[in-house]
């Protein structure tokens, strides 16, 4: 009798646990300061994590390689991406866009050189280019006729670049500059053009297909409310004289 009763208990508390644990959700992300940060402070985490709370959701930011992130969470390892461009899903069948956009990421050029990229992409043929691995815009754009390097990670990116081993850098705006300073590398100019502006989104697995629209609702409710305005002026407005205006659209009203 007494075995059978810590057998039901067992039972009774075993939905409990998985309810518990049903309710964390680890997304991988692409982003650096000030977007996001190891300790979850970034902008874009917090903004993530506000929304899934607003659902009864606890967020863990992960950093993963990009190409790894991408096939981690398309097959479930992970449970999605914080922030990617459209168009994901269509090739990486089990990830979700959330329809809501996080932001506006505009994509540019760096160099130490004089250069322009006023005609976009084809600018950047003959030239030695070099990216993070795995950002999708990038791979698909960049001419083949440029010189490409890949890199691991964004710290990589700007130490080539430091150290002169190529013409042209390609990565986000904020995420730029907030490296410029962090490494004090004076002297780099950026394109005053930027190659593109995409909205960037959550993607979700599919097993998580339910959250989706609730996700969506509460990001928009954010930006209704201030919330994602009081985010926005106090983490990314101090980089707004180092960007420029371009980012005037990140935020929706």
């Amino acid at each position: 009798m007494k075995r059978l009763t810590i057998i039901i208990l067992i039972l009774l508390m075993f939905p409990v646990y998985i309810m518990a644990n049903d309710k964390n959700i680890e997304l991988n992300v692409t982003g650096q300061p000030p977007l996001n940060t190891a300790d979850q402070s970034g902008f874009l985490d917090l903004v993530s994590k506000e929304a899934f709370r607003r659902i009864g959701y606890e967020l863990k930011a992960i950093h993963l390689p990009a190409e790894r992130g991408l096939v981690n969470s398309n097959s479930g390892i992970v449970d999605g991406e914080m922030s990617r461009v459209k168009g994901l899903d269509k090739v990486y069948k089990n990830l979700i866009r959330v329809p809501e956009k996080v932001m506006d990421w505009a994509f540019v050029g760096f160099s130490y050189k004089d250069f322009t990229l006023q005609h976009g992409w084809q600018d950047l043929s003959n030239k030695s280019v070099a990216y993070v691995n795995g950002w999708k815009i990038f791979e698909k754009n960049v001419p083949d006729t440029a010189e490409i390097s890949r890199t691991s990670d964004a710290e990589s990116l700007f130490n080539l670049l430091r150290r002169k081993r190529t013409d042209i850098i390609l990565y986000e705006r904020w995420g730029g500059h907030f490296f410029l300073h962090k490494m004090k590398m004076n002297g780099v100019q950026m394109a005053e053009k930027p190659l593109a502006i995409k909205e960037m989104y959550i993607y979700l697995h599919k097993k998580h297909k339910a959250l989706v629209p609730l996700l969506s609702h509460e990001l928009v409710a954010m930006k209704q409310d201030g919330s994602y305005q009081k985010l926005f002026n106090k983490y990314l407005m101090p980089f707004n004289d180092h960007v420029g205006k371009v980012h005037d659209n990140h935020v929706q009203k």
